[in-house]
């Protein structure tokens, strides 16, 4: 019996493995990775246009309120996904993403559609507490976006080969590293006045929805390639309802791994993009040094991410520790800001900036690789949204404490 069982099991790999072979182009990585991109687009845009809010509500602390307001409602809808037992039941993956991706143009519309209104007869913005709430507003929707579609891609390619959570994740990067470029681009060939601020901003919401726009055909589409009808199919038949107790059991298994998520966001998000963007300044690099460093944490983030496609540390122990090491972050950061002169240069700051990135890529992606694969299939998904919850919660802690660098 157990021998039939066996071979039933091989067969299945060997149909999966024949299915994959004529993937020739790679169009499944290439749309998981360009889903993993959209799903992070719009909070690069928000974070990057940041000098824009900061110059229409200088007294808001903007990167840190749009932090806490996106993560929050971000966690909100991921522990609601985990919680209620019949959500997969009553939303189609498909329904999720195409939600969750109209979600997102709809919110990224609503800065230029304000400031379009609010500009005066004299070309004056207006500011006022009313349009700054609505913008806020439509950050927390987007965080609802963010963590419908996070989830959902997360919990799918939980169960799915481990290229494509692979893809996932380094497609979230590089929309870090697109969003860098393009306001690298605008900040060189605009000029440096409100108008050119709104000119660049509006820059990054018009990218940024027609790259979403793709992503909502590309969720379609992936529905009709052979590969993924096939994946799908058996992700249908494996799926059983979550029930509370088996979601204890799967969350106890994977506990290290969880926390280590959990620990990993929890320090990044206290130091990006607030910490170097707020509390660091140069003399030599002014109102670029901020640009230069988040841009040197995404593209070291991206470079970490896609790393794991060539190499993956086989013990998730190991990743764990690794992420627990992170924690040292923290007193070499506070140096850089209080410590000794040579401890406070670019170089010094610019160099932990790229190891806070390709830590936080590379051990985010096997983790995130490694953790639903020491479940049963069956139960890979529920691992996957439990890592996902994880990672939220990381989010944030690290977007609260991060207000402790101003305090």
């Amino acid at each position: 019996m157990v021998q039939n069982h066996k071979g039933i099991e091989m067969n299945m790999i060997t149909k999966v493995d024949q299915n994959e072979a004529r993937d020739t182009y790679k169009i499944s990585y290439i749309i998981h990775f360009l889903l993993g991109a959209g799903n992070l687009l719009p909070w690069n845009a928000l974070i990057t246009a940041v000098d824009y809010f900061g110059y229409l509500y200088p007294t808001k602390h903007v990167e840190k309120v749009f932090s806490v307001a996106y993560m929050t409602s971000s966690l909100l809808i991921l522990v609601l996904m985990l919680s209620w037992n019949k959500w997969n039941q009553t939303m189609s993956l498909r329904l999720r993403l195409n939600l969750g991706f109209s979600m997102f143009v709809l919110c990224l519309m609503v800065t230029p559609i304000v400031d379009w209104i609010n500009w005066d007869q004299n070309g004056t913005k207006v500011k006022s507490n009313a349009t700054y709430c609505v913008v806020v507003v439509s950050v927390v929707v987007c965080g609802l976006a963010d963590g419908l579609i996070g989830g959902s891609l997360i919990g799918s390619a939980g169960k799915l080969p481990k290229q494509y959570m692979q893809a996932i994740f380094a497609g979230t990067a590089s929309s870090g590293v697109l969003i860098c470029i393009l306001r690298i681009i605008t900040k060189v060939s605009l000029p440096h006045t409100p108008h050119g601020l709104k000119t660049s901003a509006h820059f990054y919401f018009i990218i940024s929805t027609t790259v979403l726009i793709v992503c909502i055909i590309c969720c379609n589409l992936l529905y009709k390639l052979p590969i993924m009808q096939q994946h799908y199919t058996h992700l249908v038949q494996d799926f059983l309802p979550c029930s509370r107790h088996k979601l204890r059991d799967v969350a106890r298994t994977i506990k290290c791994p969880a926390f280590g998520i959990f620990a990993i966001y929890t320090v990044t998000l206290s130091i990006f993009p607030g910490f170097l963007a707020e509390n660091l300044e140069s003399s030599v690099f002014k109102d670029w040094y901020p640009i230069l460093l988040i841009t040197t944490y995404n593209v070291a983030d991206f470079v970490g991410k896609s790393f794991t496609a060539l190499y993956v540390v086989k013990s998730t122990s190991k990743a764990t520790w690794g992420c627990v090491a992170r924690l040292l972050f923290y007193p070499l950061f506070t140096a850089c800001l209080h410590g000794p002169k040579w401890l406070k240069c670019e170089v010094s700051i610019v160099f932990l900036t790229t190891m806070l990135g390709l830590t936080n890529g590379y051990l985010t992606s096997v983790i995130m690789i490694l953790a639903p694969k020491s479940v049963p299939g069956s139960e890979a998904e529920i691992a996957a949204i439990v890592l996902a919850v994880s990672l939220g919660m990381g989010l944030v802690a690290g977007s609260v404490l991060g207000w402790f660098w101003i305090i």
